[in-house]
């Protein structure tokens, strides 16, 4: 099973910091592993005091400063001094991978110069750090029910309060998120 462009939603007993409560968009996953970047983790820098830290150079004016307000996310454990912006497919950025017609992934910062421009793309979400499993690590965590899989929903990427993200994703699996045990098990 390929779970590239899946959710993975964090099981109520899961107790890693890194990953409880936690929603994981897989960018990649195949017979040498997985990754992906957590969706509702945020940490307490927004995109544009990153993107002022790092003195990105602009040559195109700002005009959505709004945009640069959302929060920079924890997107997992691997890598955490590296960026990573999942973001709706623009144009013909060399630097991005099309997960799907929907979605691609960046990891160069040439992309970051656009954010809050015209030329940005509509729906961004920026992460440092990325969550990595080796080849059938993942698989060995799913039959142990540490995970709910479902397919990914862009808009729950993007468009769901943070908050709410978790919750959404198990409500596209027609569960109910408080009927989920906290115990371990198999039925």
């Amino acid at each position: 099973m390929n779970l590239t462009n899946h959710f993975l939603i964090a099981m109520p007993q899961m107790q890693d910091p890194n990953f409880k409560g936690g929603v994981v968009y897989i960018c990649e996953h195949n017979d040498e592993g997985a990754m992906g970047i957590v969706i509702n983790l945020p940490i307490e820098i927004s995109v544009g005091s990153m993107l002022e830290q790092i003195e990105i150079e602009r040559e195109l004016p700002i005009q959505d400063p709004t945009s640069l307000e959302q929060p920079v996310f924890n997107g997992g454990p691997v890598s955490a001094d590296r960026g990573f912006v999942l973001h709706n497919r623009i144009g013909n950025l060399l630097s991005s991978i099309n997960i799907t017609d929907d979605v691609s992934i960046t990891t160069s910062k040439d992309i970051l110069s656009l954010l809050g421009t015209h030329a940005a793309p509509d729906n961004f979400l920026v992460a440092l750090g990325y969550a990595g499993w080796d080849a059938g690590q993942l698989e060995q965590e799913l039959a142990e029910n540490t995970w709910l899989t479902t397919e990914a929903n862009p808009d729950v990427v993007f468009n769901t309060p943070i908050s709410e993200r978790w919750h959404k994703a198990i409500a596209q699996l027609g569960i109910n998120s408080t009927h989920l045990s906290n115990e371990k098990g198999h039925a």
